[in-house]
């Protein structure tokens, strides 16, 4: 077990995700169609031969400390219309409080590979049993400048699963549309500075009722990870 100092997230700085200056969008991009938003087209692509995969992500970090590996579950529930699985953080949690995430966390030493941790993630903070997740694959690693090496697996999630939030990490358990986030007119681009660094970074609003969600962030570039690859598959 590691016996380096705890990291500390007093580097970063306090800004409102929701108030950013939107630089952009990507809407010219083509959204994916529904067609290819299928479990069969998903299958397909994840089983794709040959196909180039979009290059691995490196935020610039916060830290400078070299990253720990984790694992998220970019879930797809196989709905008429299918939607992904979020959460939203507990806000007394040291880091990411109350922002939309997908469920997952850092590896464990029994765990397995990176698709284990992932599985045990989501029953730990949700209450998925593996026994509804059917795992497509996973994307090229996501680094984030928090201090993960990140690892999305992606898979289809049994509409009849049964999901109870561990109270402990999570406030909240809901989808969104699948078609929306995979529609790059949503994608909202943003840029700080910090620390003589210029960061960018992507949100995802989603505005309609009954709760409006903005996904941001990492997750938002995990996402869109998944629609580059998706993209390139079609």
């Amino acid at each position: 077990m590691s016996t380096s100092p705890p990291f500390s997230f007093m580097q970063i700085p306090k800004f409102s995700p929701q108030d950013a200056e939107v630089l952009g969008t990507d809407g010219h991009l083509p959204a994916l169609p529904p067609a290819h938003l299928t479990p069969h087209s998903l299958r397909a692509s994840f089983n794709r031969p040959g196909l180039t995969l979009p290059q691995a992500v490196h935020e610039p970090s916060w830290s400078g400390k070299p990253p720990k590996p984790a694992s998220v579950l970019l879930g797809i529930v196989t709905r008429s219309e299918p939607t992904v699985l979020l959460t939203v953080r507990t806000a007394h949690l040291s880091s990411h409080s109350g922002q939309v995430a997908l469920p997952g966390g850092r590896q464990d030493e029994q765990d397995a590979d990176e698709v284990a941790t992932a599985l045990r993630e989501a029953q730990e903070e949700v209450g998925l049993h593996p026994q509804f997740v059917s795992v497509l694959g996973s994307l090229p690693l996501y680094v984030t400048g928090t201090g993960y090496k990140v690892t999305p697996v992606v898979a289809l999630l049994d509409p009849a699963m049964e999901l109870a939030a561990n109270p402990q990490e999570v406030a909240d358990v809901f989808e969104l549309p699948f078609a929306h986030l995979m529609d790059p007119a949503n994608h909202r681009r943003h840029a700080i500075e910090w620390q003589g660094v210029h960061r960018q970074w992507l949100s995802m609003p989603y505005p309609e009722a009954p709760k409006q969600r903005l996904v941001w962030g990492a997750t938002a570039g995990i996402l869109r990870h998944l629609y580059d690859y998706l993209q390139a598959a079609r």
